[in-house]
């Protein structure tokens, strides 16, 4: 995969295989999930060790990351859980394919 350096994104993180899910937004994904895996970042992630990625979109601009951001947060959980299920159905890690 060619990783576009800076280019804003929406993520979603668990715990665990139906864990705990948090959703953000970023403009460097590889930096932003690594703070996160690493407690870094404190807040939610840290306190709930949320740190597997299992879901990304790249956006072309950050309006509409943060658009998409703030739409998927209104979602219930299960829509949440089948929207990257679809592609990622054992919940696999994604942040090795960021490299």
């Amino acid at each position: 995969m060619v990783w576009a350096m800076k280019q804003p994104a929406v993520y979603i993180l668990t715990s665990k295989q139906y864990g705990t899910l948090y959703i953000g937004v970023t403009s460097d994904l590889q930096k932003r999930v690594w703070e996160h895996r690493e407690n870094i970042v404190e807040g939610f992630t840290k306190r709930y060790s949320v740190h597997r990625l299992v879901y990304f979109e790249l956006h072309d601009d950050m309006v509409s990351a943060i658009e998409r951001e703030k739409q998927l947060k209104t979602w219930n959980r299960a829509w949440k859980i089948n929207l990257f299920q679809e592609i990622n159905p054992m919940w696999k890690d994604l942040y090795e394919s960021l490299f």
